[in-house]
């Protein structure tokens, strides 16, 4: 055994490192965190001063007992996890796990992972900052605290088996008050003016330095132009210039992934962390924007070897964001010389985006000469306005320029002719457009991380999870929606003649973007109501700034713990006796030919309409499941009664009654007790009897295609078609083809020997094995036969008949 044991999170950064120490170190992965709090009850003793009571995740019982085994042998054991204070709580945790002392172990940091900076860790080893360990226990004791006890009351006043946040919740009241703000936009048309003149032999662009409110307006407006001169009042031409962006931190990183390479904010996260354990970027969770000496001396070399010394303007940029930690640096290449790395295609790409975004950093200035020139109407007092950019020098932009959010139409400029002051120029053509304006943009992953930061909510390590929360717990969705058409009016004045036209145009379609669903908008609603507080911005603002403090050592983290929850606890028990029930109910109105009440709310399995109140026997209220694209805010009286017409029969086939409803999963059509689900583009209102049968043998079809090869002597053995390709499925057991293997040429014995290669399985199999696969008994196998042979036999059957009625009905129409 090594003198040295050297514990980190993962193995892949195990691997790099231990490439870097030698001899003398054996490097071993922790796989994350040991441990937690205690899953059974609330894991926290709030008499005893918050204390938390920890246990090792069952699945980590394993890697645990080697590690001490391991760190028994060992004369040093050095703790190098994440220089965080999710890392540093994990060094902590393993401290403890391990029975630990101080005499015999180490804690090293790094945010890059060379082997300078490796070495330099261990030549300069410390102690484990309690501080920063108090800081996350004080993150994940209070958010035990508030969902342990906000969840019940979900529970109870809105809906079983809902969970609430901390953070989450507010990222959820963003998206929702985003949504309302959509919903209640109400959109203005005016009429925007461009015109193309001429010059010589060129052509000049110009807009009206006026918008005209309606139709009338800009008419009136081409008419006065019909006859009118239209000359130069000044030409102004002025240097400008524009800077790069600083380096990246991890929010940034995410917004201009996603702008530039269409990443989620998780695909992003997943890919830098791959790119960091492999010692090809620096730690990928940081919120500075500051470069090491080193960084800044390596860009220099490659900026100047690369495009000359003109290029080179040294920069340290100052971090803007609430709590930010200066001490870290921020996402660069640990080799900036390296302008390309090894790595699938997503590594390289991010790699490529990190590399541009740091050697950009420190280039000169872009400089630019912007010309503007007033153009006067003799007939009217409004007056047009033709701007103009030329690059005189490219400077950063060589290699990068930043991407935006920004969803509305932007002019482009393009170049000026030469032109001077007093110059008549020709009228070549006009035209009013009208232009509609836009609601404010929903949130992307991207922007909405933007927002977070912005309100000093959350920090680098926690704003890909609560994105993926939220969408996991079905309060939010991401998704693309398609628009609708709308006509536009085109007034042109050409050749003195001024033309009208209609146009048509698509809008309000919308890609990746993040939309509340009907549960996360009700609980939103509750929480707000009851819980201002916890969903108030400034004051989950200030808690993040109080781990900040405790982390710094300023304050006490129990302290802080009991100041949160005190008041928190006795609003909870209020809410709990007093508060009313959350259904987001709406009363759409009367049903005319039943004279009851018609409303919607979320019910046990979703957003739904109900039909009448009563509860005795003889008056039931109906119930019916709103379609996917209906919302709770929006559905309409009409829509809402138009539920109530399923679910009904599109007709028969086989002899047996197609009925066509919407239920927890969507529209679908039932036929002789089997489900089959419509297409997007199937209207249950309106889906027709023959649609109905296409869809039913188009699932009977893919049944029997489901199947490439059984074996009757064992019947637990089966090769399918999946989703992703044909695989191996013994009794409960899953298990990849090696590729270039034809599944039908495949033998038992074959299959047998797939499932038993351990390799098979550690190849990032998919379908990795939940047991050892054991032959099934006898009895069980005669059993599975029959009901093989049995089921085959019944689908043939299904088969020939549909074949025949189907072809039959052919004939039928042919005569």
């Amino acid at each position: 055994m090594s003198k040295n044991l050297v514990i980190v999170e993962s193995p892949a950064k195990a691997k790099t490192i231990e490439g870097f120490l030698g001899e003398g170190y054996t490097v071993k992965s922790s796989f994350g965190h040991v441990r937690d709090l205690a899953k059974k009850g609330l894991g926290v003793d709030i008499a005893n001063k918050f204390s938390p009571t920890y246990e090792i995740s069952p699945d980590k019982t394993k890697v645990v007992n080697e590690l001490k085994s391991l760190a028994k042998k060992a004369d040093m054991i050095w703790l190098a996890t994440d220089e965080d204070r999710e890392g540093e709580a994990i060094s902590w945790h393993l401290y403890e796990s391990l029975g630990l002392t101080e005499k015999n172990t180490k804690r090293i940091v790094f945010h890059e992972i060379t082997k300078p900076a490796i070495k330099n860790a261990i030549a300069n080893p410390r102690t484990i900052d309690k501080h920063l360990v108090d800081a996350q226990q004080a993150r994940r004791i209070l958010d035990r605290l508030v969902g342990f006890e906000l969840s019940p009351i979900l529970w109870k006043k809105v809906r079983p088996s809902l969970s609430a946040g901390r953070v989450q919740s507010v990222a959820v009241r963003l998206i929702v008050e985003r949504e309302r703000e959509v919903m209640n936009f109400k959109s203005v048309s005016n009429y925007r003016v461009v015109a193309n003149f001429v010059s010589g032999n060129s052509t000049v662009k110009a807009e009206l330095n006026k918008k005209f409110a309606s139709h009338e307006e800009a008419k009136a407006f081409l008419k006065k132009c019909e006859s009118s001169d239209f000359v130069i009042d000044s030409v102004e031409t002025k240097p400008t210039k524009k800077s790069p962006s600083a380096p990246f931190t991890t929010s940034t990183l995410q917004q201009e992934a996603a702008r530039k390479l269409g990443f989620s904010v998780a695909q992003t996260m997943v890919v830098a962390q791959r790119l960091y354990e492999s010692g090809k970027i620096t730690y990928m969770r940081t919120d500075s924007v500051n470069l090491s000496e080193t960084a800044i001396n390596q860009a220099k070399e490659a900026i100047t070897g690369n495009y000359g010394e003109k290029y080179l303007n040294i920069r340290q940029y100052k971090t803007k964001s609430k709590g930010a930690q200066e001490a870290h640096e921020a996402i660069r290449p640990t080799y900036i010389q390296n302008q390309t790395v090894d790595g699938d295609a997503g590594e390289k790409r991010l790699y490529d985006l990190i590399w541009k975004r740091t050697i950009s950093s420190q280039m000169s200035d872009a400089e630019l000469e912007k010309t503007t020139a007033v153009i006067s109407v003799s007939n009217a007092t409004e007056k047009f306005v033709a701007q103009g950019e030329v690059l005189k020098f490219d400077g950063f932009l060589k290699v990068y320029l930043e991407g935006t959010d920004d969803e509305d139409e932007e002019n482009q400029e393009g170049m000026l002719p030469p032109i001077k002051m007093g110059e008549k120029l020709g009228m070549n053509e006009i035209t009013a457009t009208q232009r509609f304006t836009h609601h404010p943009a929903r949130y992307t992953e991207a922007s909405l991380v933007k927002k977070l930061e912005e309100l000093g909510i959350g920090r680098p390590s926690t704003y890909a999870p609560t994105i993926s929360t939220v969408q996991k717990r079905g309060y939010v969705v991401k998704e693309d929606r398609e628009g609708v058409q709308r006509n536009f009016n085109v007034i042109t004045l050409k050749s003195n003649k001024v033309v009208e036209e209609v146009k048509t145009e698509g809008t309000g379609a919308e890609k990746n973007k993040m939309f509340p669903t009907d549960i996360g908008m009700v609980v939103n609603d509750f929480l707000l109501k009851e819980f201002p507080k916890i969903l108030d911005f400034n004051f989950t603002a200030k808690v993040e700034e109080e781990f900040d403090e405790i982390a710094e050592g300023k304050i006490n983290w129990t302290k802080m713990l009991a100041d949160f929850y005190t008041p928190f606890h006795k609003s909870v028990e209020n809410t709990s006796e007093n508060s009313e029930r959350a259904s987001g109910e709406r009363l759409l109105g009367i049903d005319p030919t039943t004279g009851k009440n018609v409303y919607v709310r979320i019910g046990r399995f979703g957003p739904m309409a109900q039909l009448g109140e009563g509860d005795d026997e003889n008056n039931k209220p109906k119930f019916a499941s709103l379609r996917k694209d209906q919302r709770l805010e929006t559905i309409t009286f009409e829509e809402a009664l138009d539920l109530f017409k399923l679910p009904r029969v599109a007709g028969e086939f086989e002899g047996k009654e197609m009925t066509v409803a919407i239920g927890r999963f969507g529209p679908y059509v039932r036929h002789n007790s089997i489900f089959v689900s419509l297409k997007k583009e199937d209207d249950p209102m309106t889906v027709t009897a023959d649609r109905c049968i296409e869809l039913i043998l188009a699932k009977r079809q893919a049944e029997i295609d489901k199947y490439i090869k059984t074996f009757p002597e064992n019947p637990e053995v089966q090769l399918l078609n999946g989703r992703w390709g044909p695989y191996l499925v013994i009794g409960d057991n899953n298990f990849k083809l090696p590729k270039g293997i034809d599944p039908k040429s495949l033998s038992l014995q074959d299959c047998l020997d797939i499932a038993a290669d351990p390799k098979n399985a550690s190849k990032g199999n998919r379908f990795k094995k939940k047991t050892a696969f054991k032959a099934a008994p006898a009895k069980k196998v005669a059993a599975k036969k029959a009901a093989v042979k049995k089921t085959a036999a019944k689908k043939t059957a299904v088969k020939k008949t549909a074949v025949k009625k189907t072809a039959a009905k052919k004939v039928a129409k042919k005569k």
